[in-house]
């Protein structure tokens, strides 16, 4: 898609009104490099609307001159989608607005560049809790973690944000608002078209504003890291505490020995949490409603799998201080590769079941690929989703190793789809992953999504490399 021209440029900049656009590169570069720095993009224009209808009048521009843009929240996606490459840039981290929290309803509704954490302190302070918690929750955006339909760590218990988003206001891609912010639970009126912009990852149009479901805030939490000797015995945990507890397990996070090295080695401020130093570990924690019943429950789980030989070794959190490093350990996984080199990231998700198989199919793959390869996997077993990164061999060459990601993913994402899996569980598509998805989704997939997209976007403006 060509440039936008001088005439466009210049309707833009009226529809946001000024301070809000910028053409200076100097402020619009920390916003064209995503996080693992492997796509650094250009743009001619970054807008920054301070309001649905400046969202509105700015799309309808684009529609009018034809203009690509490429939607961006707080830019933490790990797959390109959110970097523009010479699209206009549209930031949505000025839509700063908590419309409201409705406490009766375990509703609120906040405007799409509020953060994940500023969106679970506004239900802290009404008494709830928004569930969704992964380790970028300072910085990602609200509108961003729905046009991902991001995951995280208690999505055992809650669901992925797809399951936590009631209603959406968005600006479709000709300008039109849809005002779809609805508190209500049972809508049985047709097409769900709020769930089309989820995980839609910006090709569908700008999402403003969303109200998401609250829950109550648990009275009771329990956190420990176990030790296990392989992936089956924590599968095996799993079942076990899901069937004691009796839905009471928030998080159940699997963490490979390298990848615990790689954070004490690179991250300041962290320490083992086991005296020993298992292959594999585990932070779980426990909720209940009940005051000390999750103490309880961790007590009675964690006995009863020493007694059985499930565990090695375990230690449960005494204090606030305690569980943070507990999670710290596990949060820090992805940041404390960066001084290890360059690897291959990987974001699949295998039924439950199969985790143990799936590791010890691919990584025996990867190694006969490339010998010396450190594979580092850690992730939310409890719903299948793994991060399975590997990296280059200690004192390996880095820029050929690199230029085997294609060939050595290829050979990871063929395994998840015998596994019957995904290739992408949490992160989306982005630029990343779009083109290789077309070997593993069917023609009837591929073209009934680009029907959809055709008719609600027949330009294509809407981030046009991301998805089909």
């Amino acid at each position: 898609m060509p440039l936008p021209s001088p005439a466009a440029l210049a309707a833009l900049k009226s529809a946001v009104g000024d301070g809000g656009w910028t053409d200076d590169p100097s402020e619009i570069a920390p916003w064209l490099t995503e996080w693992r720095s492997r796509w650094n993009g250009h743009t001619p224009l970054m807008l920054m609307p301070r309001s649905t209808a400046e969202v509105a009048r700015a799309v309808a521009v684009c529609a009018e001159h034809g203009v690509a843009v490429v939607p961006q929240g707080g830019d933490t996606g790990l797959v390109g989608g959110q970097i523009p490459f010479g699209e206009v840039l549209l930031s949505t981290r000025r839509l700063r607005t908590v419309r409201d929290v409705t406490p009766l309803d375990d509703a609120m509704t906040v405007e799409a560049g509020v953060t994940l954490l500023e969106a679970q302190q506004a239900a802290a302070a009404v008494d709830r809790m928004f569930p969704l918690s992964l380790a970028a929750e300072g910085s990602a955006t609200i509108g961003g973690v729905i046009s991902t339909n991001a995951g995280g760590t208690a999505v055992l218990r809650y669901g992925v944000m797809r399951d936590l988003v009631l209603g959406i206001e968005a600006v479709m891609p000709d300008g039109q608002m849809f005002n779809g912010l609805k508190r209500l639970r049972k809508d049985n009126t047709g097409y769900d078209l709020k769930q089309l912009l989820i995980g839609a990852e910006g090709t569908l149009g700008v999402i403003t504003a969303a109200t998401l479901k609250l829950f109550p805030v648990m009275r009771s939490r329990a956190t420990a890291v176990v030790g296990l000797d392989d992936p089956a015995a924590a599968i095996q945990l799993l079942a076990r505490a899901k069937a004691e507890t009796g839905g009471g397990v928030e998080a159940f996070e699997l963490m490979k020995r390298i990848g615990m090295e790689f954070v004490l080695a690179n991250i300041p401020d962290t320490r083992e949490p086991l005296d020993s130093t298992p292959p594999w570990s585990v932070l779980i924690e426990l909720v209940s409603g009940e005051p000390g019943a999750a103490d309880a429950a961790m007590e009675r789980l964690l006995t009863h799998a020493f007694e059985t030989g499930l565990i090695t070794d375990a230690a449960i959190a005494q204090n606030d201080a305690q569980r943070a490093a507990f999670w710290k350990v596990r949060e820090e996984q992805s940041a404390a590769q960066k001084p290890e080199g360059g690897g291959w990231k990987h974001d699949v998700s295998v039924p439950v079941s199969r985790i143990a198989a799936f590791l010890e199919e691919a990584t025996a793959a990867v190694e006969r690929f490339h010998p010396g390869a450190r594979v580092s996997a850690f992730g939310h077993v409890g719903d299948g989703n793994l991060h399975y990164d590997v990296l280059c061999p200690k004192g390996g060459d880095l820029k050929a190793f690199l230029a085997r990601w294609e060939e050595g993913s290829q050979i990871v994402h063929d395994i998840v789809a015998r596994y019957d899996g995904s290739i992408s569980a949490e992160h989306g598509l982005g630029r990343l992953k779009t083109d290789e998805a077309r070997r593993y989704k069917s023609p009837l997939e591929i073209s009934t999504m680009q029907a959809i997209r055709a008719a609600i976007d027949p330009q294509r403006i809407m981030n046009p490399a991301v998805l089909f």
